[in-house]
């Protein structure tokens, strides 16, 4: 199974130990070291401060981000975990991937959601309301631009109609695209759209917070993948989508290396094929550290 990293970049309590060019360059060159498959980052470009006060997190840009950590790395995987689609027109996100897919010799993986921060919306000029039709579209829109050197396409409020997107995305015909979300639609768009399912345990009242179907239990997750398979045979796709989780963890649980171990080997045996770990570390030294130390007594030890 490959294993992820959540970036700590979204630490701004610590500037000095996390906000630095050369805390990038120190924490890509541990995570390669160790053995993760790559790093992952979030996305929040302008939060309200009433989540931020009750648990949320800031997010730095993630393209940003991931460029800065591509440009320090050779083998890591870039991913978004997630980006919220309806935030962006589609065709600058679809710009946006291509450059960093070619620049960083084919290594991004899109996670895409459709976001649940209903004043992030408000600030963003984007319909709440509207969010999932609007990720169904986009991503197809992304998926127009990505598979001709000249495209059209009409969307809601906007046309392309013979534009290019040049170069196209290294990666053919794009780069993996994960689909976020715990909900029966988007476990359909998992397997009408996307590469891979890309859900996420919650707790009871992050699930009501984040509008999603709760999954706190791996019965949850088996019920899911029962689902997505149901889909699957709907709809004629013979080989479904992968299933990657966005974490091995519920919030706030706290395993030792011999219990990951087990859990990945369980989850491997449920089809699941990657999954995301939080490393804790006050400082980027600590961080580093934690993240060796995973390496070597979880990913050195897990079955091939």
């Amino acid at each position: 199974m490959k294993i992820n990293v959540t970036l700590p970049f979204d630490n701004i309590a610590n500037p000095e130990e996390f906000l630095r060019p050369e805390a990038v360059a120190e924490i890509g060159s541990a995570l390669e070291r160790a053995g993760f498959d790559g790093g992952n980052v979030t996305d929040h470009p302008c939060p309200t401060g009433r989540w931020l006060d009750s648990g949320g997190h800031h997010a730095q840009d993630p393209f940003v981000i991931l460029s800065l950590l591509a440009a320090v790395t050779k083998k890591l995987r870039l991913q978004t975990g997630i980006l919220v689609l309806p935030y962006r027109n589609p065709f600058i996100t679809a710009r946006a991937v291509a450059t960093l897919d070619v620049f960083s010799g084919g290594r991004v993986t899109l996670g895409l959601g459709a976001g649940y921060l209903k004043g992030e919306y408000y600030a963003l000029g984007v319909d709440f309301e509207r969010r999932n039709d609007i990720e169904d579209e986009y991503i197809k829109a992304m998926k127009a631009a990505w598979g001709a050197e000249e495209f059209s396409f009409k969307g809601t409020g906007y046309e392309a109609r013979g534009n290019r997107i040049l170069p196209r995305p290294l990666q053919q015909p794009h780069p993996p695209l994960l689909i976020g979300g715990n909900s029966h639609r988007a476990i359909r768009r998992a397997v009408e759209l996307g590469d891979a399912w890309y859900p996420f345990f919650t707790a009871g009242p992050v699930s009501a917070t984040a509008r999603t179907t709760a999954m706190t239990s791996e019965t949850d997750l088996v019920e899911g993948i029962r689902y997505l398979h149901e889909h699957c045979a709907t709809v004629g796709r013979e080989r479904p989508p992968e299933i990657i989780l966005s974490s091995l963890t519920s919030p706030g649980e706290k395993l030792h290396p011999e219990a990951l171990i087990e859990r990945v080997s369980r989850y491997k045996e449920l089809g699941v094929t990657g999954a995301a770990l939080h490393i804790d570390g006050k400082t980027r030294a600590e961080w580093c550290d934690n993240a060796e130390r995973c390496g070597a007594q979880v990913l050195a030890k897990l079955p091939t």
